[in-house]
């Protein structure tokens, strides 16, 4: 049985109108205050991830993109709701021109306490001291295989040996922690495993292992999933014995550290073990739609409120992200018949 509020019950969150029903932050009916945005800069990317997006894609022209000051307001806004935490991302956020000049706007807003960035490190190198010196502090680099073969396999284009180099640069620019974020694609995983988890450790990176999702441009293949069970035995074997931290709840990752503390490993198991009851985020996409669940089958629209010039556009949106968020689902249901696949994929919601 399907877990999402009917329609007529949520509020509608296009309504300018203060809905006097609403908790005054950003709470949804289950009671999960969220305090974590997502914020899609672009939908561009230079490869093009099996598992994310489709080999030819028509991207959105420039005029749709919010702009820096328009995606500043958001956050300022929604940090008035208590969003705490924000984490760019894309497309390859890295493919939008200057981004260091949006950290430096986002870095000091009220009430924003962490800024992050995950990117596919193909352009890291050039760009990993401006962002560092724009106060950007924590680094999310997605790499899935050290193998160049099987590089080029997952994300139909070469560049293995750019995004070690962004790491590196990353590494010697002062980022800390660095995350390695890997999807685990059974056919892959099995051989990409150890490796990364000897390559995170024997660097000082927090390697993460993300469950192969329903997601991306192809059809959702189950048997795809390569669980995180398999993955910490694998790992527990093969490089050394894992104890398990206590985390964030709300963190969609369940962390460990080596027996030895020699590092940490990260799993995000999203289709063995949701863990939707704890999810504390939203997002903006790049071209301003707030979504309240990265599988979302609604959307609501903040572009035309932060491009109308109305003094009580602040107000407006306010109530528009709340009502967004009070009407999320308890989960996405992709564990069951329920599941419908979004319209977008990965590369044109965000991470």
């Amino acid at each position: 049985m399907t877990n999402r509020i009917p329609l007529a019950l949520a509020p509608d969150p296009r309504s300018p109108t203060p809905d006097p029903r609403l908790p005054s932050g950003l709470v949804d009916s289950f009671g999960r205050r969220h305090n974590n945005l997502r914020v899609s800069v672009t939908d561009r990317c230079n490869l093009r991830c099996t598992y994310c997006m489709p080999e030819d894609v028509t991207f959105l022209d420039r005029s749709e993109l919010l702009s820096f000051e328009e995606i500043a307001r958001f956050v300022a806004v929604a940090a008035g709701l208590g969003v705490t935490k924000v984490r760019l991302t894309g497309g390859e956020p890295l493919m939008r021109k200057d981004l260091h000049k949006l950290v430096r706007m986002i870095v000091p807003i009220a009430g924003i306490a962490d800024v992050g960035l995950t990117t596919n490190g193909l352009l890291l190198a050039d760009r990993a001291e401006e962002l560092f010196a724009a106060g950007l502090r924590r680094l999310n680099v997605s790499l899935d295989t050290l193998d160049p073969g099987r590089f080029r396999e997952l994300s139909r284009r070469d560049g293995l040996d750019r995004v070690l180099a962004g790491l590196d640069a990353a590494k010697r620019a002062g980022f800390g922690p660095i995350k390695v974020n890997a999807v685990a694609v059974r056919g892959f995983a099995e051989h990409d495993v150890i490796p990364l988890a000897r390559y995170c450790r024997a660097n000082g990176f927090e390697v993460r292992f993300i469950e192969y999702m329903p997601i991306g441009a192809e059809a959702w293949e189950r048997d795809k999933v390569f669980p995180a069970a398999e993955i910490l035995g694998l790992i527990a074997r093969e490089v050394r014995g894992l104890i398990p931290i206590k985390s964030d709840p709300a963190a969609p990752a369940v962390d460990y550290e080596y027996s030895d503390g020699g590092g940490r490993v990260g799993v995000i198991a999203s289709v063995t073990r949701p863990f939707c009851s704890d999810c504390n985020r939203l997002r903006l996409t790049a071209d301003g739609k707030v979504r309240n669940c990265l599988f979302a089958l609604d959307e609501t629209d903040a572009k035309a409120l932060l491009r109308s010039g109305d003094p009580a556009a602040g107000p407006a949106l306010a109530e528009l992200i709340r009502r967004s968020v009070w009407a999320k689902w308890a989960g996405h249901d992709f564990n069951t018949a329920a599941f419908v696949k979004p319209d977008r994929t990965m590369h044109a919601i965000g991470g």
